[in-house]
């Protein structure tokens, strides 16, 4: 096996530091502080994740199986016994020679986030079991050396970039330090000694608490520098225009390695003539030196900063599961349309199979986003928030995690852009009867009062011929349609001098 040679690492290790003395960047937080949200991300509104490994050849649960298998009682558990057998007879490692992606076509996947709309394409570079879809120097388990013997990074940039799709990628390996440990509490494939360059290294014991951003177990310095070269690794061979960490970086120990990254990564951007950012959670960068990501969440008012929710297309995984729970095409509809009247932008996950083909649930929803965009896209791109987000009865429920508690809207539920020198007003759930009336253009007399006194020359449907006859009083902008109907959001333009 290959292994990365400790002198090697030292090499490595100073030529990061050589590129971030160059600067202009310095790993600090002050330093850092220089970044700006690129423009091209403030005005694109919408992207993809993309989650498929080897996570997607079990298909069980969720994209925790490499975790879970190990911990003995849980579900992942008892499944893999009854269906491979016991673990130290079939490991998670054994899955890579059955991820052969013999479907997996990157052009039409390409075409079809194209279809759907979004702007660019996150797919995972390496998850929290240590498998990477990428080639790589330093490690013998990636996707070009084992299972589909293909650079699936490299070839999914090339067909992104070919579509005008922003290419960008994420790293999720800060949790490989513990992630598979349980496997060492029983006789599984899971055995010491383990040493850097083994899949499963170093797969430490301890059980962290995962709200303690000073919890055991605490990540060792070997650890930190092979994920810091990794991730470089990455950021040179790909060039990727924006990175996303998950959650486990918050953790102190990772600090100063983060901000290595941060300093090299932002650095190179500089060098290559195109501005990089880095998405994160958890307040694991200081404030205004990357972009804000809320996981499965939002904020329940308009933010004055740029920021990203990422979400899947099923409530119960990231990953392609024979069970997944798939969320309604009018709900992601309505979770962007929302999103982005506070300031932010949606990252959708899909959930390719194994194979690599893209389930027809999948499929739906990116056509339906698509077709929606195609005639409503006016009102969600290169749009900027208005002095509301927007109205009515519905109240959002705020932070990580929380879209399982959203309430369904009602027909007196509007949300607000601006762009093209215009308002639009989006109806979240239009009216059986074709009666609108917009509260916050409502007329006053009161010219003290903080309501709408714009003028406004015409209101119109997007996608609608119907002429609209429309009149402003004290309660507000009123107007009956015949002939609009819909089962997603409609977007009422308001032209205005």
């Amino acid at each position: 096996m290959t292994r990365f040679r400790r002198q090697s690492m030292q090499d490595e290790l100073k030529r990061i530091d050589e590129v971030i003395v160059q600067g202009p960047y310095e790993d600090n937080w002050e330093s850092l502080s220089q970044f700006e949200v690129p423009k091209w991300f403030q005005e694109a509104k919408f992207g993809i994740f993309v989650h498929w490994g080897l996570y997607s050849v079990p298909a069980f649960n969720n994209e925790w199986y490499s975790r879970n298998m190990y911990i003995q009682g849980t579900p992942e558990y008892e499944h893999h016994i009854a269906t491979y057998g016991p673990h130290k007879d079939f490991g998670y490692k054994d899955f890579i020679p059955m991820f052969t992606a013999e479907k997996w076509d990157p052009r039409e996947w390409s075409r079809l986030f194209k279809e759907s709309g979004a702007k660019y394409v996150f797919p995972v570079a390496e998850h929290h079991e240590g498998f990477q879809m990428y080639g790589s120097d330093i490690s013998e388990f990636t996707s070009v050396k084992m299972g589909p013997k293909r650079d699936v990074l490299g070839e999914l940039k090339a067909a992104f970039e070919e579509d005008d799709l922003t290419f960008c990628t994420s790293s999720h390996r800060a949790e490989h330090l513990w992630f598979m440990g349980n496997g060492k509490d029983f006789d599984s494939d899971i055995k010491e000694p383990l040493k850097r360059g083994d899949f499963y290294w170093p797969s430490l014991q301890e059980q962290p608490n995962q709200e303690d951003i000073y919890a055991t177990p605490y990540p060792f310095e070997e650890f930190l520098d092979d994920w810091l070269i990794r991730t470089v690794e990455i950021i040179d061979k790909y060039q990727p225009s924006l990175l996303y960490f998950d959650w486990w970086i918050q953790h102190e120990g990772y600090k100063k390695h983060l901000l290595k990254i941060a300093a090299y990564y932002y650095n190179r951007g500089v060098q290559w003539g195109f501005p990089t950012a880095i998405c994160y959670k958890h307040e694991a960068m200081a404030f205004g030196t990357g972009i804000v990501d809320m996981e499965r969440g939002k904020f329940a008012n308009v933010q004055p900063f740029y920021w990203q929710t990422d979400t899947s297309v099923a409530h119960n995984s990231w990953c392609y599961t024979t069970t997944l729970d798939y969320k309604s095409s009018y709900d992601i509809i309505t979770y962007l349309i929302d999103v982005v009247s506070k300031n932010g932008n949606l990252l959708l996950n899909v959930c390719p199979k194994a194979d690599g083909s893209m389930p027809e649930e999948d499929r739906k929803i990116l056509k339906d986003m698509g077709k929606w965009l195609s005639v409503n896209g006016e009102a969600i791109y290169n749009s900027k928030v208005w002095r509301s987000y927007g109205e009515g009865p519905t109240k959002d429920v705020e932070g990580k995690f929380s879209e399982g508690n959203q309430q369904g809207y009602t027909s007196e539920d509007f949300r607000f852009t601006a762009a093209n020198g215009h308002l639009y007003a989006i109806a979240l759930k239009y009216p059986a009867d074709g009666k609108i009336c917009i509260k916050s253009l409502a007329e006053n007399s009161d010219s003290n009062a903080p309501k709408f006194h714009g003028i406004i020359r015409k209101v119109s449907i997007l996608g609608s011929d119907e002429e609209l006859h429309w009149t402003k009083d004290h309660t507000g902008l009123k107007f009956q349609t015949g002939t609009v109907s819909s089962e997603f959001p409609v977007v009422i333009k308001i032209e205005t001098d």
